[in-house]
């Protein structure tokens, strides 16, 4: 029997509702480019609710009815999108010369490098919230949402004047429900292996896990109303077996603007996390991966870290400087910033060495000199 199909006059004769039906089930990136295809779709793919649809894929941590406000406070889903969807790339670190690096810590006192006070005062942990997203191979395993900044009450607190950190796991878990933790299994796409010697031979886990895992970790200022996410969303490294044979340690970040903050102009942020094998296959049960880290912190150049004052004003410029679509970029810019780095080091130790030498050779000189004269 032969099927006719009714001939569509114009885009206009169709129902709205289909029209709605069909963007809700788009990305983020497709709803936008689907927004410039005519006046219909431009109109539709204003409506918040899809946009909100868009938002709770990317981030399920978004279905929460708290964050669900806090979006709305500060300017609705589609703005959040667009906030948080592009990444934080910065390629300001290759205008570095050594020599610049070296001034600075001479002409900066001691008041401008720790921060001063009345700048300060506008800033206040309470105003951060952090909206944390873990995927493995596209499967959400984590989803975790800490409002203002962990023992950051008082301004004379020890937070301001001490290394930054934030750790989720431990800030939570007072909230969580989940007190079994997160874990990773081979129902969740883990290889299966039979022994750590096995691992440590051909590090098939590792791989998996290395390539496999995906974190956004989206930093909100509820009182200027801005939102960026400081992840990579995929790892820029990681290290096997430490602090033990069991663990697996992934890196991710970005390199934050600091200018007029800190001396070195730039500095990366480190988010850790980190997986410990707790069973095996030759154990009698499938390999089973847990989550026992989940950190954020701010290192400078030098490798040193930021303390809290200077944090939270790296973290309110982070919210407002420029990002990109195109994640290889943003790696790229992580990767970047470790040569850089590196580089500097390099030349540190090599000063350090001439100048060691120089002092060996002066030492000599003079010995001989004070055995010329008594002599």
């Amino acid at each position: 029997m032969a099927m006719t199909v009714a001939r569509v006059e114009s885009m206009t004769s169709l129902n709205t509702d289909l029209f709605y039906d069909i963007l809700r089930r788009l990305d983020g990136p497709s709803l936008a480019t689907a927004a410039c295809a005519c006046e219909a779709f431009c109109s539709i793919s204003k409506e918040e609710s899809i946009w909100e649809n868009v938002c709770s894929s990317m981030w399920p941590s978004t279905n929460r009815e708290d964050v669900k406000n806090l979006i709305s406070s500060i300017g609705g889903f589609r703005k959040f999108y667009a906030d948080c969807f592009p990444l934080i790339v910065n390629k300001e670190v290759t205008h570095y010369q050594w020599n610049n690096y070296l001034e600075y810590p001479e002409d900066w006192t001691e008041a401008e490098y720790y921060g001063d006070i009345d700048e300060f005062e506008i800033i206040s942990p309470s105003d951060f919230v952090s909206v944390v997203d873990i995927r493995y191979k596209e499967k959400t395993i984590c989803s975790k949402v800490l409002w203002g900044i962990p023992n950051a009450d008082g301004f004379n607190g020890w937070f301001y004047n001490c290394p930054f950190r934030i750790d989720i796991l431990t800030s939570v878990a007072q909230d969580d429900d989940n007190d079994g933790g997160v874990t990773l299994s081979v129902s969740d796409g883990l290889p299966p292996i039979a022994s750590m010697e096995r691992e440590r031979k051909d590090g098939k886990l590792w791989r998996e896990l290395h390539n496999g895992l995906q974190l956004s970790w989206i930093v909100v200022n509820r009182k200027i109303k801005q939102a960026a996410n400081l992840a990579s969303w995929s790892p820029v490294g990681g290290q096997r077996h430490w602090p033990t044979d069991k663990d697996f340690v992934i890196r991710f970040g970005s390199v934050l603007p600091a200018k007029d903050i800190l001396p070195c102009q730039v500095v990366e942020c480190i988010l850790i996390m980190k997986f410990r094998v707790i069973h095996t296959e030759g154990e009698g049960v499938h390999t089973t991966l847990k989550l026992t880290e989940l950190s954020m912190q701010l290192e400078d150049m030098d490798g040193a870290h930021v303390n809290g004052r200077n944090s939270l004003l790296i973290l309110k410029e982070a919210l407002s400087c420029r990002r990109s679509k195109n994640y290889s970029e943003v790696l790229e810019s992580c990767h970047m910033y470790s040569k850089v780095q590196s580089e500097l080091k390099e030349e540190r130790m090599r000063n350090e060495s001439r100048l060691d030498r120089l002092c060996i050779l002066s030492g000599i000189a003079a010995f001989i000199t004070f055995w010329y004269y008594i002599l």
